[in-house]
């Protein structure tokens, strides 16, 4: 991709990174538009559903949510990558076909023809007629192959072989601890399809009753001009100065995220606008690249938004969504401590130099457009009233919406006729962009519905657990020694998942897999929930596959793989920082479940830690600091992490010996040179 000039972020740069990251269509006039009425006739839906719920249940609800926007999925994304040749992106005859059938088989439930219905449909339920088998086998090939156009390949083969192992189990050895009675393929379809469970379980639920409504947030926020004000209010804060391209970067990702939603979009719309700046600073391609990708998904691990996979955190830990954001506090400002540090050793290592951007004052910005911020906070503060996020959201929708009419009305002099319509217009394009952005998500929670349900009637989830913690007192029958391997290869086994599926995906696998083992070795519910959470995001910058660096690469034009491997530099801090949730008791404080003392101290002793490892990515202290002081520094910072008081004794005494030593090794050049 070629460089970009400056410019504000949009729906451009949405559509542009959903092309960097699955091959989506380029839709021509007609059906852009037939998709662009079906996605609006869905926000109206689930607009709908939030304050007048179809009394059939929250399942029926389900039923026509997938119905219709299934459909969507093959319309909107291509079977395979585009090749440059190609003369039209528009779909193709099979497309429509899989469209229509899906519409079909997805509504099948609920249309009312003679002898069917809902409530028909579920007295069928564990006795399915063979209409319904083949109407529910044939939603489960089209959920595969969406799952694959809008993903990639791995997670409908997870899915196949977590079907093989429901319907062969029963063939295994008996001798094998995996080996279960087998289900036939009639029960199979019956629970993916007729239960509630499989497609319409927690994560489909969860995808249709928040995560698209903050997606319709996210859109109807860039369309108030939004995305623009946070940047130029970023600029305009950090005035001039050779840190200030950088920590404009980091603070930009930030409130960029609260728009977009996804790591790698807000990496693309924050490259297209700052990297021309970070490059006349100074930054390597590859390091602002991974900056680029940092600063992206922090987003995603912030509140007040957070990602998709915090709303399953909630509904599977039955809690507040503002709970899971108050767990969230702490560990997003050592995000971003880690960040912010690296940024500053960056900008001094390279030399970088300020830049001038003319953007005015922030005080003058804020008052100018400081009502952006108030959606934000309206959801905080609703939360905190006991309003449940559904709901919330669609009051910060509303508010956002109208501030975006007052702004617009305000710059229409007389013609407000005109600038009415245009709202009008914009809102409605918003709504619908808010559901076609959220098509990925639906039909990954559709396909991990098939995951879970499996190992739900399986048993399969405590197996593996079970044979986790087997496997960690193999090694060692020490209580806190297997409390330590099961958490390594928790740690492990998330990253390598990530590696292959998108996060909501690898959160739900890893959390009905590797949570059990979790909890077997003592882990309380937030803690295990939070973990794995973290893991699954920051998956997005480990190599070799890391989508937001490989978007950051793609805007800057510098190696892919160095690009990744920066990434991980800026973010390393955040790697071992969750393991501090699950070690120790202590650790719960991180999440603000202990006294305000207890949070003080073990936040104050969690940051120096952070502060350690940015010596140790960084490499830069008052100048350069040799590598034997970094080496140093490992095993100093980890020891803090354990966040008991001996380990820290021991972390803070090889933090005095570096810093000793670094002291000393800094100003033995000057002693030589007198």
């Amino acid at each position: 991709m070629a460089e970009t000039t400056e410019k504000s972020p949009g729906t451009a740069d949405v559509v542009a990174v959903q092309d960097e990251e699955r091959p989506a269509r380029q839709l021509s006039r007609r059906p852009d538009l037939l998709v662009g009425v079906v996605c609006f006739a869905v926000s109206l839906l689930v607009l709908k559903q939030v304050f007048f719920p179809f009394a059939q249940g929250v399942q029926y609800y389900l039923v026509i949510f997938l119905g219709c926007t299934l459909p969507a999925v093959f319309l909107c994304y291509r079977p395979r990558s585009r090749k440059d040749s190609a003369e039209t992106d528009d779909p193709g005859v099979l497309d429509w076909v899989l469209a229509v059938i899906a519409l079909l088989t997805g509504l099948y439930p609920v249309l009312p023809f003679p002898g069917g219905g809902f409530d028909d449909f579920l007295d069928r339920q564990g006795v399915l007629s063979t209409v319904d088998i083949v109407a529910g086998a044939l939603l489960l090939v089209l959920v595969l192959e969406a799952t694959r156009r809008t993903t990639g390949l791995v997670l409908p083969l997870v899915c196949v072989a977590f079907l093989a192992y429901a319907y062969y189990g029963g063939f295994l050895p008996q001798s094998w601890g995996i080996a279960h009675a087998g289900i036939d393929f009639g029960q199979i379809v019956n629970a993916l399809y007729n239960d509630a469970s499989g497609f319409y379980g927690t994560p489909l639920d969860v995808a249709a009753s928040y995560i698209v409504l903050f997606t319709i947030y996210g859109a109807v926020l860039n369309a108030s001009g939004a995305g623009q004000f946070f940047v130029e209010f970023s600029f305009a804060l950090f005035k001039r100065s050779r840190t200030a391209p950088g920590r404009t970067t980091v603070l930009s990702g930030f409130l960029l995220g609260t728009v977009s939603g996804s790591g790698t979009a807000t990496a693309v719309s924050l490259g297209s606008i700052t990297w021309p700046i970070l490059r006349k600073a100074g930054y390597p391609k590859e390091n602002a690249g991974g900056l680029l990708a940092a600063s992206g998904i922090g987003a995603i691990l912030s509140p007040p938004t957070l990602g998709a996979a915090a709303f399953i955190i909630a509904e599977y830990l039955q809690t507040e969504y503002l709970t899971v954001l108050v767990w969230a506090i702490v560990p997003t400002l050592l995000y971003y401590l880690g960040i912010v540090l690296a940024v500053e050793a960056d900008a001094r290592r390279f030399g970088a130099k300020a830049v001038e951007v003319a953007h005015g004052k922030a005080g003058k910005l804020l008052l100018r457009g400081g009502y952006h911020f108030l959606s934000l906070a309206i959801i905080v503060v609703f939360l905190a009233l006991d309003i449940p996020p559904f709901a919330a959201v669609v009051y910060a929708t509303g508010v956002a919406a109208l501030f975006a009419l007052l702004a617009k009305l305000a710059g229409s002099g007389e013609n407000r006729g005109e600038a009415l319509k245009a709202w009008l217009k914009e809102m409605a394009v918003a709504l619908s962009l808010g559901v076609r952005g959220a098509l990925p998500v639906i039909a990954v929670c559709a396909a991990a519905g098939i995951i879970t349900s499996t190992i739900t009637k399986t048993g399969l989830g405590q197996v593996l657990a079970d044979a986790l913690v087997q496997a960690a007192q193999a090694i060692s029958s020490n209580p806190t020694a297997v409390l330590v391997l099961t958490v390594f290869f928790s740690a492990v086994a998330v990253g390598v998942l990530g590696l292959a599926v998108p996060v909501t995906a690898s959160f739900i696998i890893a959390w009905v897999v590797l949570g059990p083992a979790l909890a077997d070795v003592g882990v309380a519910d937030a803690e295990r929930a939070m973990f794995i959470f973290y893991y699954a995001v920051l998956s997005e910058v480990t190599p070799p596959t890391a989508l937001a660096a490989v978007a950051a690469a793609a805007i800057t034009g510098g190696s892919v793989i160095g690009t990744m491997w920066q990434a991980w530099k800026y973010t390393l801090p955040a790697f071992l920082v969750p393991i501090a949730f699950v070690l120790t008791d202590n650790g719960s404080a991180l999440l603000l479940q202990a006294s305000f003392g207890t949070v003080l101290w073990v936040a104050a002793v969690s940051a120096l830690a952070v502060a350690v490892l940015a010596v140790v990515t960084g490499g830069w202290v008052a100048g350069p600091v040799r590598w034997q002081v970094r080496a140093l520094c490992v095993p100093a910072a980890v020891c803090l992490l354990y966040l008991e008081p001996i380990a820290i004794a021991v972390g803070i005494g090889l933090c005095l010996v570096a810093a000793a030593a670094h002291l000393v090794w800094r100003e033995k050049p000057a002693r030589e040179a007198v």
